[in-house]
C-alpha cells in the first residue's frame, strides 16, 4: 500500500506516518523543512525496517511545487491513500488581521490539497480504488474568536471534501474529512498538558487508520474528535 502524507515531518502528520508504517507499506513523506523531513524519515526507518520510506521536500503553498510533488509520487506508484495534512495557522480576526493572511492560509490550507489531489486522482480513478483524507479542523464547522482567515480556509477545505466525496462515489475512491479539536503539537509551544487537557497527535492517527479498515462498500465520511473536556 502506498500512502502519501503531507506535513509529515512533525505533529499529526508524523503520528499518521508512524501508524501506517506497517510491513510492506510504502510511505511517502513530504514537508517544507528538509532538515526536519530527513530527521523524521531516519527515525521512522530505524524503527520500522519492513516499511519503505520516500521523502520529498516541497513548499505546498506553491502550485508548481505541488504539481512536481505529484509527479515524484506517481514515479513511485499510484497512491492508495492521500492524507492532506499540511496546513498553517495564524490567529486573527477577519476585520483586523494582517493583510495577506487569507491568501497565505488559503494557499496552504486549501489549494495545496486541491492541486495535489487533482494531480493524483486520474491514476487512482483508473485503478478504481483509493482513499483521500483531508485534515480539516473544528474551525471548519464553527466560527470562533481569533479564527479569522484560518477558519475561512478550513471551511473551504471542508467544502472541497464534501464535493469530492459526492463526485467520486462511483469511482471506488473514498473521501474522509477529519475535524480535530485541540491537539498537542509544536504550535502549542510550552503548553502544560500534564493534566491531559488536550489530545495527542496519535489520537488522530488512530482514527484515520481505523477508517481505512472498514469494508470496501463502507466509507467513514467524517471524523470529529475533540478533547474529553471540550474545546479550549
Amino acid at each position: 500500500m502506498i500512502v502519501i502524507i503531507t506535513g509529515a515531518s512533525r505533529g499529526i502528520g508524523k503520528a499518521i506516518a508512524k501508524k501506517f508504517s506497517t510491513p510492506n507499506n510504502i510511505i511517502i513523506l513530504t514537508a517544507k523543512s528538509e532538515e526536519k523531513l530527513i530527521a523524521t524519515k531516519k527515525e521512522l526507518a530505524a524503527s520500522h525496517e519492513s516499511t519503505i520510506f520516500h521523502s520529498f521536500v516541497a513548499d505546498l503553498s506553491n502550485k508548481n511545487e505541488v504539481i512536481q510533488l505529484a509527479k515524484n509520487c506517481l514515479s513511485i506508484g499510484v497512491p492508495d491513500i492521500i492524507i492532506n495534512n499540511a496546513g498553517t495557522y495564524t490567529p486573527g480576526n477577519c476585520y483586523n488581521e494582517n493583510d495577506g493572511a487569507l491568501e497565505s492560509m488559503m494557499n496552504l490550507n486549501l489549494y495545496a490539497a486541491y492541486h495535489l489531489t487533482r494531480a493524483l486522482l486520474p491514476k487512482m480513478i483508473e485503478k478504481n480504488s483509493g482513499h483521500v483524507f483531508n485534515i480539516c479542523s473544528i474551525a471548519s464547522q464553527k466560527a470562533y474568536e481569533g479564527g479569522g482567515s484560518y477558519s475561512i480556509s478550513k471551511f473551504a477545505l471542508n467544502g472541497f471534501s464534501q464535493n469530492l466525496r459526492h463526485e467520486l462515489k462511483s469511482t471506488g475512491i473514498k473521501v474522509t474529512a477529519v475535524f480535530p479539536g485541540a491537539v498537542l503539537t509544536e504550535s502549542w509551544g510550552d503548553f502544560d498538558n500534564s493534566n491531559n487537557r488536550i489530545m495527542e497527535a496519535e489520537d488522530i492517527a488512530i482514527m484515520i487508520y481505523a477508517a481505512t479498515q472498514v469494508s470496501k462498500q463502507a466509507v467513514v465520511e467524517e471524523i470529529v474528535i475533540r478533547p474529553q473536556l471540550g474545546d479550549l
